[in-house]
């Protein structure tokens, strides 16, 4: 089973939800923007993906700099909780498979996750050709 939080608005996260199912699989989809988060989930995500709650901030087109999350002394736990009232603040796409978790930027880095990869060429939405394919 693959699951993806997934943000339908993102073009990586488009291309990698396009790259697992051009490998073959039907992935669960979760649209975080509409479901939210829960503080164990996030907690359990980013320890798995072996990230950081820094790391995993979305810092551009999000409302991090505004809600001052962006400074130093800014806590784990002031930032986790601005996550869960704005869910656009975690970084995205996360991808779980049974080979791990993690951050799927760029795009192909999904392919660490896949036992299987599309077959022939493969281009992104901005008409790149994705590497890395066997």
């Amino acid at each position: 089973m693959i699951v993806i939080h997934h943000n339908p608005d993102c073009g990586t996260s488009r291309n990698v939800l396009n790259i697992i199912k051009a490998s073959g699989y039907e992935p669960v989809v979760i649209e975080y923007l509409k479901e939210g988060w829960t503080k164990p989930q996030l907690l359990g995500l980013f320890s798995a993906a072996n990230l950081t709650v820094k790391a995993a901030l979305r810092v551009t087109k999000s409302p991090a700099k505004e809600l001052g999350l962006l400074e130093e002394s800014v806590t784990d736990d002031t930032i986790l909780e601005a996550m869960l009232e704005h869910p656009i603040l975690v970084n995205r796409p996360i991808v779980c498979t049974i080979k791990g978790i993690k951050l799927c930027r760029p795009s192909e880095t999904v392919l660490d996750l896949l036992e299987r990869h599309p077959v022939g060429e493969f281009y992104k939405e901005d008409g790149q050709a994705l590497s890395n394919l066997s």
